[in-house]
């Protein structure tokens, strides 16, 4: 019982690791405005590049990537831990080596719900990207290595982060599977990558009809943005 109390704790920390705004707070503390009002309504690296500018960017974006890295480090760290104070012996490597990647799995979902549907933002935020990016790396390297390329060398080709977000998912799933990553994961990468498509929704209607804007040239309109997170 212990340990099952102390693994939900684990997943409501990674959870309000996601759910910190970071976005929300750049727009708070450098011009005093709500960001979810301006630009694309959302609180992405994208929004936050055209409502505040490059640097603040910037920042939110690594920010947001760390929240997925350390959700990730932080679940691998404690739930040995836990597991070691509810049982009267310690746990073997085998029983660690089989918990830790389903447990890995449900922080990293735990952690993009967060971002996505922050509690202190009534369950809106961003679109998840960077922060799976995070959990990628975190989780398995390579896959998040692969994961990035793909989307600088979108961005870089097309200059729509939409699509370049939606392309590194796929890739993510791709290379997961490809190279035989443990069942857990592939399973999380799946969810994740199916869950930033889906927050996503509005973007491809754009893409379909032609009027998703470029990054840095301009659109049909202030709300029609595309969102990094």
């Amino acid at each position: 019982m212990v340990f099952w109390i102390a693994s939900a704790v684990g997943l409501a920390v990674a959870y309000l690791l996601g759910s910190t705004p970071t976005g929300y707070l750049a727009g708070r503390l450098l011009k005093d405005i709500d960001i979810r009002e301006h630009g694309s309504r959302s609180t992405g690296a994208t929004n936050v590049l055209r409502t505040l500018g490059k640097w603040p960017a910037l920042a939110v974006l690594l920010v947001d990537v760390l929240k997925g890295v350390a959700a990730i480090v932080f679940v691998r760290w404690f739930y040995p831990w836990c597991y070691a104070i509810s049982s009267a012996t310690p746990p073997t490597a085998l029983e660690l080596q089989t918990l830790a990647p389903w447990l890995v799995c449900l922080a990293g979902l735990a952690v993009l719900l967060g971002h996505g549907r922050s509690i202190w933002l009534n369950f809106t935020g961003g679109k998840s990207a960077a922060t799976g990016l995070g959990v990628l790396l975190a989780m398995s390297w390579p896959v998040g290595l692969g994961a990035a390329t793909a989307f600088a060398a979108t961005l870089a080709l097309f200059r729509i982060v939409s699509l370049s977000s939606m392309l590194a998912a796929l890739t993510a799933v791709a290379l997961v599977c490809g190279l035989e990553q443990p069942l857990p994961y592939r399973l999380l990468v799946i969810a994740g990558s199916l869950y930033v498509i889906l927050r996503h929704r509005a973007n491809i209607q754009r893409l379909l009809a032609g009027t998703e804007p470029r990054l840095g040239g301009g659109g049909p309109g202030p709300n029609a943005g595309s969102q990094i997170s």
